[in-house]
């Protein structure tokens, strides 16, 4: 994932949830330093990763409420990452169901 598009994600987030100025401000210029052309090639696994980087910034370090923002965030996309992958195990588990026409040929095989 690229690291602006991430950082564009998680101040989306940041704005819907009131988040503090300082919060908004930081993510702002780790942005603007992200766009700079000796970061173009700046990549994250995810955007909770992104997160936790912010999280471990001097100025998170320094401010309580800006690292309780980001505590939220991480929260929020956890409990969206442990949703999706709910999801995903029961797709998977109705994927490895026999087919209809297994439990057919049974009832015929009964019948007969």
């Amino acid at each position: 994932m690229d690291v602006k598009e991430g950082l564009k994600e998680i101040r989306a987030i940041l704005v819907e949830n009131s988040a503090d100025r300082e919060t908004v401000k930081m993510v702002d210029l780790i942005a603007q330093r992200a766009s700079l052309p000796a970061a173009a090639g700046a990549n994250a696994d995810s955007v909770l990763q992104l997160v936790r980087m912010l999280m471990r910034n001097p100025v998170s370090s320094a401010n309580v409420t800006v690292y309780n923002d980001l505590v939220k965030v991480e929260s929020q996309l956890e409990s969206q990452a442990n949703e999706y992958r709910s999801m995903r195990a029961e797709e998977d588990r109705i994927a490895s169901a026999k087919p209809k026409s297994y439990y057919k040929a049974l009832k015929k095989d009964e019948k007969n």
